[in-house]
């Protein structure tokens, strides 16, 4: 084939691959739409806390106004090893969009070389000529260097394809690390609220400790002085041995917590009591929290971003195998030198080439390539179903995290007013035992009350504080941190780079060059 006749195969090949891909083009999926969030517009709105008015805060965790919780959520941020493994993949993924880029240019591209020196057997004898007896050369050489490509033309799109595929992969890698952002967050606040929500339930209990010791002491100087019997004297003993028991739970649920509060900070267990001291407060927020409209869930959420994104990959997987119904176009071609011996390789007489177009079309497998096809599109409508449903669950988080945070709420101002009831019913319990107008009893149920009272405030306002966590994490609030960040921390970057040659990929926004 001459040189111009190639050169018209190849741009008419050119031509039909500028042809639209085949299989489906991507549509986000329907999915349920949400005016307004049910518990902002109740009638009791007001006293929720929840506003829809303005959206919800990037950096949530700082409306907690609590330095401590600032600080654990900025060491998660940079050393949690599970968003160190989301990051790498990240980074996967940049080179395999690298790699679905070099599909379109010719697949197979090598240069190659060879030196050949052969000896034939001299019991071969001459070659037998018509006029003349040639003796037979029995050692000789032969020496090329060259350069072979072979192109298949993306004719059906399934390279296009590919690339639309690791293009998605790639945005979906983005999302699923903004979800693991989110979730750690989520779960670093959770775990520190618990593990104040402990401090302050082990400093309720030694306090009642001290109280139910100071009655048990009473009832044996009474029951010493003859006053009482010694029933009260065991059931005070009782009562401040059960007190007690609650000690050990507690600081055992309070270790464990900050145990898995340092697995998510990258670190171990001993530095916890440094970052946390022994004591604090369950952290509580402001009083109006914005929560934004339903309509920005959607553009929030990176789960919900995943899912489609994960749909948009399969989509393109659906043309890859439809491509395989058709027949595929290869050009193949090779330039070189090739010469008896070294010294004429270089010569201009040495020249050799090789061109050829061929054409390959799996018509004896059409039964398998179109169950391949029926497959990646059950795939795909099975991630449909997924964005719709991830759609679905998002809603339900918010609102479900919204009605517990606002009932959290109003059980605090009841739990209070029981705690001051059962305080001072406590101390009146005493001075009439003390007086002799009461019997012990009394004093049994009051300080059980207390203490139970005490407990109940404690849970609820940890209710509040985990539930506005829940809200917060629902919502989709966190991820906006590592923009213009890399996803991996920089010593970690420094690492790959020194291990392997990753061009630019380590940047936050790498070239396509650079992809290629």
């Amino acid at each position: 084939m001459t040189l111009r006749r190639l050169m018209g195969t190849a741009l008419c090949a050119a031509t039909l691959a500028a042809c639209t891909p085949v299989g489906p083009d991507f549509v986000r999926p329907n999915s349920p739409v949400v005016k307004q969030w049910i518990e902002v517009n109740t009638p009791s709105a007001g006293q929720s806390g929840l506003t829809s008015r303005s959206a919800p805060v990037v950096k949530w965790w700082e409306t907690f106004n609590d330095p401590t919780l600032n600080r654990l959520i900025a060491e998660a941020y940079a050393q949690n090893l599970t968003l160190q493994v989301a990051g790498a993949r990240v980074l996967q993924a940049r080179a395999q969009l690298g790699i679905a880029f070099g599909e379109l240019y010719p697949q197979s591209q090598a240069i190659g070389g060879s030196l050949q020196r052969r000896q034939i057997s001299d019991n071969l004898g001459p070659v037998a000529d018509i006029n003349r007896i040639i003796p037979l050369d029995t050692e000789f050489s032969t020496s090329q260097v060259g350069f072979d490509a072979q192109w298949e033309l993306d004719v059906w799109g399934a390279q296009r394809r590919g690339v639309q595929a690791a293009r998605s992969n790639l945005a979906l890698q983005v999302a699923n690390y903004d979800d693991a952002l989110v979730t750690l967050t989520g779960d670093v606040a959770a775990l520190y609220v618990n593990i104040r929500a402990l401090q302050e339930s082990l400093a309720v209990a030694r306090e009642n400790i001290k109280l139910q010791q100071e009655s048990a002491d009473l009832t044996q100087l009474r029951f010493n002085n003859g006053v009482t019997t010694e029933l009260d004297v065991q059931e005070s003993t009782a009562l401040l041995n059960n007190t007690k028991a609650l000690v050990p739970e507690l600081e055992s649920d309070l270790q464990q917590t900050k145990n898995a509060l340092a697995v998510l900070l990258g670190t171990t267990p001993p530095r916890m009591t440094s970052l946390l001291g022994n004591s604090g407060r369950i952290p509580s927020a402001r009083t109006n929290v914005a929560v934004g409209v339903p309509a920005e869930l959607l553009r929030r959420r990176p789960d919900v971003r995943a899912a489609e994104l994960a749909a948009a990959t399969q989509s393109a997987q659906v043309g890859i195998a439809m491509a395989d119904l058709y027949p595929q176009f290869v050009l193949s071609g090779a330039i070189g030198l090739q010469a008896s011996g070294g010294r004429d390789l270089f010569s201009g007489n040495s020249t050799t080439g090789l061109a050829s177009a061929g054409v390959v079309w799996n018509v004896l497998n059409y039964g398998r390539i179109k169950n391949n096809v029926r497959a990646q599109d059950a795939a795909y409508q099975a991630l449909i179903a997924n964005y719709q449903n991830t759609v679905l669950t998002a809603y339900s988080e918010v609102e479900s995290a919204m009605v517990a945070y606002a009932q959290a709420r109003k059980q605090v101002g009841f739990y209070q007013k029981s705690v001051d009831a059962s305080r001072k019913a406590a101390d009146i319990a005493i001075s009439q035992y003390t007086d002799g107008i009461a019997s012990y009893s009394r004093i049994l149920n009051t300080q059980t009350a207390l203490l139970r009272s005490q407990a109940n405030l404690i849970e609820a306002r940890q209710q509040v504080s985990s539930n506005l966590v829940a809200v917060y994490k629902g919502l989709g609030g966190g991820w906006q941190i590592r923009q213009n960040q890399e996803f991996l921390p920089e010593t970690v970057l420094a690492e790959m780079a020194y291990r392997t040659d990753w061009g630019d990929l380590l940047e936050k926004t790498p070239t396509r060059a650079s992809l290629n």
